[in-house]
């Protein structure tokens, strides 16, 4: 049996990219494990925690973003994006995310993601705005279809987290994806330093993302977990196969 293991790894070998993540709100769904295994790549099975596994919907905002070592990207660095992503660990026992959808707000950034690494970005509008400690995202898909798809998310910032639960461990200390390109499934790393959470409250939830990535109803009743996080920088490194 793989254990979950909240601390993050080091990372050894060439860094892909790194990049600032902002103004995160983690909402969470719990799920049985068998609604999400047929929409993850070969090699990877749900990760479970108590006997369910979550599906989790994720408004932030990225910034100085940049390749490897080098500098942030000028403008195309900077950018709002919603994900939808599920819980996953391999044969090896490495943990991950595997993303079903990414809308960011740059095209850009969506055709060359998708090209390099086989993630599906979607080219979406999409504001974060912010007054105190309320915070709102909203999003409206562009390409490719459902065109239309998003919705609204309204959070209330609450007090820090000083001892995070399993569940607030489980969806937020993830070191790595897992994503299929190429015909083969590969595990990519990631570091970062551990969230520094807060507490947070749904005041407004309208999504069709998380249906629209092959999950209907899911996001119809209220989610089990939403904790939010200012900052943190994170880089990736080299990608290993998984499973071809």
């Amino acid at each position: 049996m793989n254990t979950f293991d909240p601390v993050p790894p080091r990372l050894s070998g060439p860094r892909l990219m790194r990049q600032d993540w902002n103004r995160l709100t983690f909402v969470h769904w719990a799920v049985d494990p068998d609604l999400v295994a047929p929409l993850l790549p070969i090699g990877a099975r749900p990760d479970v925690l108590d006997g369910v596994s979550y599906v989790g919907l994720i408004p932030f905002e990225m910034r100085r973003a940049g390749f490897g070592r080098g500098p942030a990207v000028p403008f195309l660095g900077d950018f709002a994006e919603t994900n939808v992503r599920l819980y996953t660990v391999d044969d090896a026992g490495r943990h991950g995310v595997v993303f079903r959808s990414l809308e960011t707000s740059r095209l850009l950034a969506t055709l060359g993601a998708r090209f390099a690494f086989g993630t599906p970005y979607m080219w979406a509008r999409m504001r974060i705005t912010q007054e105190a400690d309320r915070i709102d995202y909203t999003t409206r898909r562009r390409w490719p279809g459902p065109r239309g798809a998003g919705g609204h998310i309204a959070v209330k910032i609450g007090d820090p987290i000083l001892r995070p639960s399993k569940v607030e461990e489980f969806v937020t200390a993830r070191f790595g994806l897992h994503t299929r390109w190429a015909g083969r499934t590969l595990w990519i790393p990631n570091h970062h330093a551990p969230w520094p959470l807060r507490s947070a409250a749904i005041e407004a939830l309208d999504d069709s993302l998380v249906a629209a990535a092959g999950l209907p109803g899911v996001a119809d009743r209220p989610p089990d977990s939403v904790v939010y996080s200012e900052s943190v920088r994170t880089e990736f490194g080299t990608p290993v196969v998984v499973s071809t």
